[in-house]
């Protein structure tokens, strides 16, 4: 593991699990990144919008998964832009490609995108936990013969 594939905070230390760690760590965020940047270029090339290559969508698909964190840390430094830092970092791996990496996009297509796959992810781990802690719950009540509780009207209620 690296130090970019957890999220940290006093909630996650104690009480997250791994993969929920790992859906909010940094390292998630920027493949992801780099995932809607891909698709991007491709959907540009497929629009014929640019000189957008299928090598250059190639070479950057090429280096979705390793982030070159040192880079970006660095020209953060630079240019105080976290988006920006990471499209040079990526470049730097895509030579041919660096020119289109986040060609006619904003920060927020990243960003805000990210955001809402991320959230998705987390509520896809929380809907499969649930419906086992349910599958367990029920398999428990039928072993020890308990059974549904009838529904109580609105007037009996104490």
């Amino acid at each position: 593991m690296s130090q970019h594939d957890r999220y940290i905070s006093p909630f996650s230390t104690r009480y997250a699990s791994d993969e929920m760690q790992y859906i909010f760590s940094e390292d998630n965020k920027f493949r992801t990144w780099r995932r809607l940047w891909v698709a991007l270029a491709r959907a540009e090339m497929n629009q014929g919008l640019t000189n957008i290559t299928p090598d250059m969508v190639a070479e950057l698909e090429a280096h979705v998964d390793d982030i070159n964190y040192e880079v970006a840390i660095e020209r953060e430094k630079l240019v105080r832009h976290d988006v920006m830092s990471h499209v040079y970092a990526y470049g730097q791996q895509c030579p041919k490609a660096a020119g289109i990496i986040h060609l006619g996009a904003t920060s927020c297509y990243v960003g805000d995108n990210t955001d809402i796959i991320v959230m998705r992810q987390g509520l896809e781990l929380v809907r499969k936990k649930l419906i086992g802690v349910l599958a367990k719950l029920s398999r428990f009540a039928a072993l020890h013969g308990l059974h549904a509780l009838p529904a109580r009207s609105a007037h009996h209620r104490g």
